[in-house]
């Protein structure tokens, strides 16, 4: 018995990723099934956004470096932990945007400013933070 409980925890990554790809091949299959030429390409850029890696990562807390952004972007933030609070700061250190997730998953917030801008960012497990075009 413990055997076949070991076999079950063992497959849980594999049906996870599993369902991540099906759920990827739909994605893709309704893109495609957009008639629309402007609105098929805005589907594909939106998937095309999902799958790039992530412009910082970490666990716990961290300090990124600054980074610049030179148009509207959108800051798209993901956790695994069921505590996460992210400051947009400005180039001087001062808080810009007070962002949270509470419970884990994902969100967005628009940074309509160019600038120079950093990140803090306290969690409780692991995150992902990508910086996209905004639409």
């Amino acid at each position: 018995m413990a055997l076949a409980m070991l076999g079950t925890i063992l497959s849980l990554p594999a049906l996870a990723a599993g369902e991540a790809e099906a759920g990827m091949r739909a994605a893709f299959a309704k893109c495609r099934a957009t008639v629309e030429g402007t609105e098929r390409l805005a589907c594909y850029d939106r998937l095309a956004a999902h799958l790039a890696l992530p412009r910082f990562q970490g666990r716990l807390t961290a300090q990124t470096d600054l980074f610049e952004i030179t148009a509207p972007t959108m800051l798209r933030y993901e956790s695994d932990g069921p505590i996460f609070v992210l400051y947009l700061k400005d180039a001087a250190g001062g808080i810009v945007q007070n962002l949270h997730i509470g419970g884990g998953g994902s969100a967005t917030h628009r940074i309509d400013t160019p600038g120079t801008y950093s990140l803090q960012v306290s969690g409780s497990e692991t995150w992902r933070i990508w910086l996209d075009p905004a639409p």
